[in-house]
């Protein structure tokens, strides 16, 4: 079976028609159009079952305070009869955008984020799961979508389960496994469909818009704040405080494309946006699945790379195991692009570091500036109105990001090697 018969077998993900006007009951922590309707609509027409009846449903915030900043994500858990008369429980995951907060979504909308995750659901992930099948590898790398809502910038999907924080060994690598098809079959597919996937270009830095840089310079500064008061590393404190005029351009240049591989980012691959099933009688992860496109962006694997590996590890790991780490993704990055019959140079291991190493201000970016706000556990003021004005109530919550003890254990270890690296320098 070719591709396009497969795309078509796969067929488009069903849009959400318009909820009853019929009195209903609204599902707690959720917006206002978000009830038991609306999800028995979202089954009815995921599974083509007209008849579907829900009997019973339960919904809570899929996360805690701090814990997710690009979005509001609702867990589902519903019981219902379809109309053979058969009953089962589903979970599901509900994401919606902060509608209610016009300060937050106008930011957010220089990014058009939620759009483009909607378009990477629903055109791009088919596609890629098709080019899997293609050589004969059926392994789930994304969460089964089961509605796209345009009108209302909503998602539902499958909600594999659990989610954790410093991923070990075993799990990274699941993780590095699947991303590393995502990236090979996304290239593949850039290839093959004449730069479709170029058009993606709004990631967390970009050309476009600089709505993000209270965020990104209140960080560095916080930073710098923090480590002055260290001895020996006041040198440190100055330099950090050297780079707030160039962050921004620094992080562009990363997401410019640049010679080499490119390849369909995930853009923002952490814990939190990794679904992950673990066996119930071992407590061991059986599988791992890829959620959250929003900053979907083509651009260099390193985008992917850097931001996984210095945010969501286990300290050890962190520190010592991530040449190894990129190894097993790249064994399985080159070995998928060679089934697929890519065209284009797949680089050595050696050249891919090359490239990789272009890139590495991100490596940077991430450890100081990314992994204290996913760590942070002073979550009183952890929104995003936090993150991104620059008022005294800000100010106090990125300064907070910095008082975690694995936070600075962690930046007391990487400073000097990025300073040596000329990573801590304004005019790299």
């Amino acid at each position: 079976m070719s591709v396009s018969d497969l795309i078509g077998t796969l067929d488009a993900i069903p849009k959400l028609m318009s909820s009853s006007s019929e009195a209903d009951t609204q599902i707690s922590g959720g917006p206002e159009w978000l009830t038991q309707r609306y999800v028995q609509d979202a089954l009815r027409q995921f599974y083509r079952d007209p008849n579907l009846r829900i009997i019973a449903l339960d919904g809570r915030p899929a996360l805690g305070r701090g814990e997710n900043y690009g979005g509001v994500l609702t867990r589902i858990t519903a019981e219902f009869v379809s109309g053979d008369g058969n009953s089962q429980i589903g979970n599901y995951i509900i994401k919606t955008t902060y509608e209610s907060n016009e300060f937050v979504r106008k930011i957010m909308e220089a990014y058009d984020i939620f759009n483009r995750e909607m378009s990477v659901y629903e055109q791009i992930l088919p596609k890629l799961k098709a080019l899997l099948l293609e050589i004969g590898d059926s392994e789930q790398l994304f969460a089964e979508t089961m509605a796209v809502d345009y009108d209302r910038s909503a998602l539902v999907f499958d909600d594999l389960s659990k989610r954790g924080v410093g991923l070990d060994l075993n799990l990274a690598r699941l993780v590095l496994r699947k991303l590393a098809k995502m990236h090979a079959t996304s290239a593949v597919l850039n290839e093959r469909e004449n730069g479709v996937l170029e058009s993606y270009d709004r990631g967390m830095f970009n050309r476009h818009t600089d709505n993000y840089a209270p965020i990104f310079e209140g960080m560095v500064q916080a930073a710098s704040k923090c480590v002055a008061q260290w001895p020996g590393y006041e040198h440190y404190a100055q330099k950090l405080k050297d780079l707030v005029p160039v962050y921004m351009e620094l992080g562009k240049r990363v997401f410019d494309v640049s010679p080499g591989i490119n390849v369909l980012a995930h853009g923002d691959l952490w814990t939190n946006n990794v679904l992950v099933k673990y066996n119930e009688d071992t407590a061991e992860p059986e599988d791992a699945i890829i959620i959250d496109f929003q900053y979907a962006v083509w651009g260099s694997p390193a985008i992917d790379l850097f931001y996984f590996l210095n945010s969501s590890l286990q300290l050890d790991l962190h520190l010592h195991h991530q040449e190894e780490l990129i190894q097993h993704y790249f064994m399985i990055f080159s070995d998928t692009l060679r089934k697929l019959r890519y065209k284009a140079h797949i680089p050595s291991l050696h050249n891919f570091h090359v490239q990789l190493k272009k890139k590495s201000f991100y490596a940077m970016h991430t450890s100081l500036g990314v992994f204290p706000i996913q760590r942070n556990v002073e979550t009183d003021d952890a929104d995003f109105n936090a993150l991104i004005k620059t008022d005294q109530r800000a100010i106090n919550f990125k300064n907070a990001c910095y008082r975690n003890a694995v936070t600075q254990k962690l930046m007391r270890e990487l400073l000097s090697v990025y300073d040596s690296e000329g990573l801590l320098d304004a005019d790299q």
